[in-house]
């Protein structure tokens, strides 16, 4: 077994239906964490009661409030589109009273089976270059639970685990969305591996887009891509792609266009964005229309 410590955080607003579920999962792991901080970012249920009750019978976990919590509605919808739970997330960090071998940023509606961190320590433990790495995710639909998959070795947010040095090196993250692409695209530059483990799922109970409405998802994803200096070709192609499945999709291409209209700023690191649009090349486009469908592997 691995001798690898590791420490989650959890940015949390108004959880409490999803975070005793989620502590039930890790008191159950085979591998306990160094420390559970759940970050509660102004919650108005009792997200805060449950982790302080949870905290007297399991010493590694705590809840920390930070002072820019706020309960304003356009605030709350704002900050899940422009970071805010990145931000919860780099005040978890900054609370951890030690270095962890791993950090994680683990989200509040997700369970895991009992082997989860001991199966994704191994994974570090096994490769010293392993920088970034998390679960597959598995949602309900249709009263069965499949998989989302992603493309490339792209890492989910809900399990996202870093290796310290790794953080180090990627840190401080982005506060806005796009956030996980920079930072897996620095990872590599420094010469890090990314990627999901195959098989080693997490439950997700609460899909994409659920909170603040699909097409706000897809509006959202769209000015995401301009932010990200996406080729634009690749994001037209992208929209027509999902469209075939969730007409919403369409305001991907409108949230890039106002994005585009309104002249809104753009990541400015230059081998950033040219590290990801490699990966938007033409040539590239039938492995990830592939690995979007499951059938890159």
């Amino acid at each position: 077994m691995t001798h690898l410590t590791y420490a989650a955080i959890t940015p949390a607003r108004d959880e409490a239906d999803n975070l005793p579920r989620l502590g039930a999962s890790l008191a159950a792991q085979t591998v306990l964490p160094a420390a559970w901080i759940v970050v509660d970012d102004g919650s108005a249920d009792d997200t805060r009661g449950l982790v302080e009750e949870f905290a007297r019978h399991h010493l590694w976990a705590e809840v920390v409030c930070p002072t820019s919590a706020s309960r304003n509605g356009d605030d709350l919808r704002r900050g899940r589109t422009e970071g805010r739970d990145v931000a919860a997330f780099n005040a978890g960090v900054a609370a951890l009273r030690r270095s962890p071998d791993i950090v994680l940023k683990l989200d509040a509606d997700v369970s895991l089976e009992p082997d989860f961190f001991e199966r994704l320590l191994d994974e570090f433990d096994s490769d010293p270059l392993l920088g970034i790495a998390g679960g597959v995710c598995l949602e309900l639909d249709r009263g069965e639970w499949r998989e989302r998959f992603v493309t490339g070795q792209h890492v989910r947010g809900a399990t996202r685990a870093y290796r310290w040095a790794c953080f180090q090196d990627v840190a401080p993250l982005v506060e806005r969305l796009g956030w996980d692409g920079i930072d897996e695209a620095k990872a590599a530059l420094r010469g890090w591996k990314v990627r999901s483990v195959p098989g080693l799922t997490f439950y997700h109970h609460r899909r994409a887009g659920r909170r603040d409405g699909v097409r706000s998802a897809w509006r959202s994803a769209g000015s995401t891509a301009y932010f990200l200096g996406y080729r634009f070709h690749y994001l037209l192609l992208r929209s027509v792609f999902w469209m075939r499945r969730d007409p919403r999709a369409f305001a991907m291409l409108t949230g890039w266009l106002r994005a585009a209209a309104d002249r809104e700023p753009v990541y400015g690191d230059a081998a950033i964005v040219t590290y990801l649009r490699r990966k938007q090349r033409l040539r590239e486009l039938p492995l990830r229309a592939r690995e979007a469908l499951g059938r890159g592997r």
